[in-house]
């Protein structure tokens, strides 16, 4: 009994392993239909650093997979810097956020679209408490994509 068992297990395996094997092959024939959302990506930065980060580029190297086969109706780019230090170098810090993403979006091959940059240096940066907001170091990709028609 326990050898049938463990035949019929195995048969069960080879089957499902097949079936694993057809979906894949059928995967690489037929795309799927993209899921053309709205989406916001966050690219976060060390103090004081304008540089993209290492993990950025892959980052934002998905977000364009993920809007391909989509229309880009926009992007728009919000550089960002918590409340440590000068304001007016905080300013110049999200400048140089926001145009370090946007160099890194455009060469990531999205379609042709309009496009925005903007900075907003410590505004807001700091809570009600008057506690700063350390993930204020960031800039923000605001993607506005469509259905194909």
């Amino acid at each position: 009994m326990n050898r049938t068992a463990g035949l019929m297990a195995a048969t069960l395996l080879v089957a499902l392993g097949g079936c694993a094997s057809m979906r894949s092959t059928r995967d690489r024939i037929v795309r799927p239909t993209p899921v053309c959302q709205d989406a916001v990506v966050p690219i976060y930065f060390a103090p004081g650093a304008a540089v993209l980060p290492p993990g950025g580029r892959r980052v934002i190297a998905a977000a364009a997979a993920r809007a391909r086969g989509c229309v880009v109706k926009s992007v728009s780019v919000m550089g960002l810097a918590d409340a440590e230090g000068d304001p007016a170098a905080n300013l110049a810090l999200s400048r140089r956020r926001a145009q370090s993403v946007s160099e890194a979006v455009a060469a990531a091959g999205l379609p042709p679209a309009e496009f925005d940059i903007a900075a907003a240096g410590e505004a807001g940066a700091t809570t009600r408490k008057g506690m700063a907001a350390p993930l204020r170091r960031r800039a923000e990709i605001t993607l506005r994509l469509s259905t194909p028609k």
